[in-house]
């Protein structure tokens, strides 16, 4: 039976690892599997409703492949967030090649509105795929928390 009518809806979700968390992003586009694993790994510090897209920061990456660019992509959003004190909720991604132009729009943090659960500190190697999957594709990795 063929896929090529069914389109793979843009969603994220966690998957578990060991004492570190899995992220794992979908879309109908490589772009838009990055922005939902981008989502997911804003969803573990803070509930993503709790954040206001307030201000936007810009990000470029570049890789020698789409696998160590979602590597970099993700770790360039910890590093933000950490140096900026900020959260995000809301992402834009474009790739040409191995280089990607994003953008995330968040808020500083408010301990009292977000209750930040965690705070992660880098995307890692471990379980890191991009590939295509029926009408879509899928973004993962493990993020050391």
């Amino acid at each position: 039976m063929s896929n090529n009518n069914k389109h793979i809806a843009s969603h994220w979700e966690h998957f578990a690892h060991e004492a570190d968390m899995g992220i794992r992003g979908f879309g109908p586009t490589c772009a838009k599997a990055f922005e939902q694993a981008a989502l997911a790994l804003s969803s573990i510090v803070s509930s993503l409703a709790s954040i206001r897209p307030e201000h936007k920061i810009t990000i470029a990456c570049a890789a020698p492949n789409i696998e160590l660019l979602l590597v970099d992509w993700l770790n360039a959003i910890i590093f933000e967030m950490s140096t900026r004190h900020m959260l995000f909720s809301r992402y834009e991604v474009q790739i040409d090649n191995e280089k990607l132009t994003g953008a995330a729009w968040g808020e500083t943090v408010k301990m009292g509105r977000h209750s930040p659960a965690v705070e992660p500190k880098g995307a890692t190697y471990t379980s890191l795929s991009v590939h295509q999957k029926n009408a879509g594709w899928v973004a993962q990795c493990v993020v050391d928390v």
